[in-house]
C-alpha cells in the first residue's frame, strides 16, 4: 500500500539463503531488500528485469566462484526487488496507483537513505539497467559506476511496444500463463538455451520456467506498464561521469539498444563487451564471460580479487571518502578502451579480447 510519507521505515528483517532480507516501507509502497555481506564494505545495489527477483537474474553470476569472490570479497550486496517481485510476495493492491520508471528510481533512493548508503555501485539487467541508469543521471553523486546487462535506455521502439503490449494483454486476461512465459522466456534466454524438438531447453531455462510460475500476474504488469511508458533518456548519458560497464549477448533483442548507448557514453568512461551465442540474461547464461571483463573495470577503483592464498582483508576503497577526481582512469594511470568479447560455447573458457581492456600506462 503506498505511503503519502517520504519517510522510510523497516517492518521485518528474515535470514535468507545466507542474506537478510529488509521489508522497507517507502513513500511509494513497500520494497523487499536481500543484504549480503559486511554492510561495512562500499555497497553493490542490483535491479532485475521485468518478472525477475535477484534469484532469477543474479544467480549464476553469484554462483559462479570466481565471479562471486571478487564480488562479496570488495562489496556488501544490496538486492532491490521491484514492487511485489520479492519470493512470496502477496498481489499488489489494486487500489494503489501504479508507479512510474520516475517513482521507481525514487524508491532506490529512499532505499540508500535507510541504510546510510553514500555512492553505490549499480548492477541492473534490462528494465533493472534502466531503472538504475535512470537513477544515475538523476542523482549522478549517489553512483560511483554502472554494470549494465542488455540495458535500455530509448523509449520502446515499435516491436517492443507490441511484445509488452501481448504480454500485458496476457498477464491481465490470463496471469502466467504458457504462452507469455515463452514470451519471457525469448526476452531472456537465446535460442541456443532454449531448445528446439531435437534439443532440450537446458537446466536455466528449466529453473526459469518454474520459478515464474510464483510470480503474481498483476505485479508483474504493473512493472510491465511502467516499462513501456519510460521516456527517452539519451540525452542523460551525456552527462554520466561515472565509468560504465556494459554486457550483452548477441541474440539479445535488446542489442542494438545496447549499442546505441554506448555510442551516446563519454568514451573515455565506458566499455562494451559483447558475448556470442547469448541472449539478454548474460548474468544466467554465460555468467564466466563477465568475470575478466569485471575485473579489469573493478581495477579502476582499487578492487581486486583475492589471492587464494591469503585471507580476505576488507576492500580498501570508500566512495564516499575518495574525492571523485582520484576514481578517474588517468589518476589511476588506467586508460579504459571499448572492448568486445567473442565466448564460442556456454561451456568455454576461451574469451578472444578483440581490443584492449585496460592499458597500463
Amino acid at each position: 500500500m503506498a505511503d503519502s510519507s517520504d519517510s522510510v521505515s523497516v517492518d521485518m528483517e528474515t535470514i535468507y539463503l545466507g542474506g537478510k532480507e529488509h521489508i522497507i516501507q517507502t513513500g511509494r509502497g513497500s520494497l523487499s531488500i536481500i543484504v549480503y555481506g559486511d554492510q561495512e564494505k562500499p555497497p553493490l545495489i542490483t535491479y532485475p528485469d521485468v518478472a525477475l527477483n535477484h534469484m532469477l537474474c543474479f544467480q549464476g553470476l553469484f554462483f559462479c566462484p570466481e565471479a562471486a569472490s571478487l564480488l562479496l570479497h570488495n562489496f556488501c550486496i544490496y538486492h532491490i526487488s521491484p514492487p511485489g517481485h520479492e519470493l512470496g510476495a502477496a498481489a499488489i493492491c489494486p487500489d494503489d496507483p501504479i508507479l512510474s520508471v520516475e517513482d521507481l528510481c525514487d524508491q532506490i533512493l529512499e532505499v540508500l537513505n535507510y541504510f546510510r548508503l553514500g555512492a553505490v555501485m549499480c548492477m541492473g539487467a534490462m528494465a533493472g539497467a534502466y531503472i538504475l541508469t535512470l537513477f544515475a543521471t538523476k542523482y549522478r553523486d549517489r553512483v560511483t559506476g554502472l554494470i549494465l546487462v542488455s540495458p535500455l535506455c530509448k523509449a520502446p521502439s515499435w516491436t517492443e511496444w507490441f511484445y509488452n503490449k501481448l504480454m500485458s494483454n496476457l498477464l491481465y486476461y490470463y496471469g502466467m500463463c504458457g504462452l507469455l512465459k515463452e514470451c519471457l522466456l525469448q526476452r531472456y534466454f537465446s535460442k541456443e538455451v532454449r531448445g528446439n524438438p531435437e534439443i532440450p531447453e537446458s537446466d536455466i531455462v528449466q529453473s526459469c520456467r518454474k520459478l515464474l510460475d510464483e510470480r503474481q500476474s498483476v505485479n508483474v504488469w504493473r512493472y510491465l506498464q511502467a516499462i513501456d511508458k519510460r521516456p527517452d533518456i539519451t540525452e542523460g548519458l551525456k552527462k554520466l561521469k561515472c565509468r560504465t560497464l556494459i554486457f550483452v549477448g548477441d541474440s539479445s533483442p535488446f542489442h542494438s539498444e545496447a549499442l546505441h548507448m554506448m555510442g551516446k557514453l563519454d568514451r573515455r568512461y565506458s566499455a562494451l563487451v559483447e558475448v556470442q551465442a547469448c541472449g539478454s540474461m548474460v548474468t544466467e547464461e554465460q555468467p564466466h564471460a563477465m568475470l575478466i571483463p569485471m575485473e579489469y573495470f573493478l581495477m579502476g577503483y582499487g578492487l581486486y580479487r583475492p589471492s587464494p592464498f591469503t585471507g580476505s582483508p576488507r576492500s580498501p576503497l570508500s566512495p564516499s571518502c575518495i574525492s571523485p577526481e582520484l576514481l578517474s582512469p588517468e589518476s589511476m594511470g588506467l586508460k579504459l578502451k571499448p572492448i568486445k568479447t567473442r565466448v564460442s560455447s556456454p561451456d568455454s573458457n576461451n574469451i578472444e579480447r578483440l581490443s584492449m581492456i585496460c592499458l597500463f600506462v
